[in-house]
């Protein structure tokens, strides 16, 4: 605590990001970082865009990776906008879009950063409870609202909500802005940028940091109406005009480039999953249906931070979360086949003892 503090810090509850040990041969499953690397077009583009250049402003638009992000998805240029990590444009959707004087609406469990946006912002916001079966129930959330916001597939259980129950969610509340968090939708989702020309309050958020291996980059995106987009970039552009670098849209542009590498790594992510939840359903685990690149389990006969404490005496770290409701699920990012092998054979051990 310091007196020199604006009192809004004071009230502030942070963000906790995953672990980044300083740990060598690690065996790191607890931030859902992408086990494989990008594509070798990023990397070439990175190091040709990394000349005398660099002395230059980038682009504060991102244009070039505007318009390959919009013609990807079969959108306009003014329908996409760009910003340093897809936690940025969330903090600017946030400013830009979801104060208002009736409460933002958001699940109960879902990716702790919306929170603290709200505290840092002076949001209010009511938290709506997932089902027993930890899903969002869409009927929950025909009330008063300043907004609507929830992660898709969940973050951290991996649940899916399927597109036409985002469609019913739009069609029943016009007067406010919907956004959807596609973090993860590339392993095993529909995104939802496919409904945006239909509803001017919808606003979809991904980040390329998951399936495109980028999370070194920096890179999101939302795309939505716009009138949605104007708003966002008249907050960007009270805080930071050139939010990406040189080297960021040219690596970026790159991955659209490679689709075929895109493919195949979001492929051997889906197919590891499925392998690793039938090991761990086989080791006694329970483990929600995930669309992600994580599993979220728990074990009746055992205590998970305990089964965490041990796994990071082995060499592997997996993320557990204090929260209420979900104290007693590890969440496990998907890694190399090696690397869950190792996970598995670790637990086996642990479970043993």
């Amino acid at each position: 605590m310091s007196q020199y503090w604006s009192e809004v810090v004071h009230k502030l509850t942070p963000y906790v990001p995953g672990e980044q040990p300083k740990i060598d041969r690690l065996i790191k499953l607890n931030t859902n970082e992408n086990p494989y690397p990008p594509s070798p077009r990023v990397l070439a583009a990175i190091q040709q865009a990394a000349s005398a250049d660099l002395r230059l402003y980038p682009d504060p638009g991102s244009d070039s990776l505007r318009d390959t992000i919009a013609a990807y998805h079969g959108l306009q240029a003014e329908q996409i906008f760009i910003g340093n990590s897809s936690d940025e444009v969330l903090a600017h959707t946030f400013q830009a879009l979801l104060k208002h004087e009736q409460p933002l609406l958001c699940p109960d469990i879902s990716y702790s950063f919306y929170p603290v946006y709200c505290g840092l912002y002076g949001i209010s916001y009511r938290s709506i409870p997932l089902d027993a079966d930890f899903r969002l129930n869409v009927e929950d959330y025909l009330q008063a609202n300043g907004g609507i916001i929830f992660a898709n597939p969940n973050a951290p259980t991996g649940c899916l909500l399927e597109l036409d129950k985002i469609e019913f969610l739009l069609q029943h509340n016009r007067d406010s802005v919907v956004v959807v968090d596609e973090a993860y939708v590339d392993f095993g989702g529909s995104t939802a940028i496919t409904l945006i020309n239909k509803y001017p309050n919808f606003l979809v958020i991904q980040t390329l940091s998951k399936s495109r291996s980028l999370a070194g980059l920096r890179v999101g995106f939302a795309a939505g109406h716009p009138d949605l987009i104007a708003g966002l970039n008249r907050v960007k552009n009270s805080f930071n005009c050139y939010p990406l670098d040189r080297l960021a849209v040219a690596g970026a542009i790159a991955s659209f480039e490679d689709e075929a590498h895109f493919q195949q790594n979001c492929a051997a992510i889906i197919a590891s999953r499925d392998r690793l939840t039938d090991s761990l359903n086989h080791l006694g685990f329970e483990v929600l249906s995930s669309a992600a690149n994580f599993v979220f389990a728990r074990h009746p006969q055992h205590e998970v931070l305990q089964l965490a404490q041990g796994l990071r005496a082995a060499g592997i770290i997996v993320r557990h979360f204090k929260q209420e409701r979900i104290s007693e699920f590890l969440r496990i990012s998907i890694g190399t086949d090696v690397e869950c092998e190792a996970l598995v054979s670790a637990l086996k051990i642990l479970l043993q003892a």
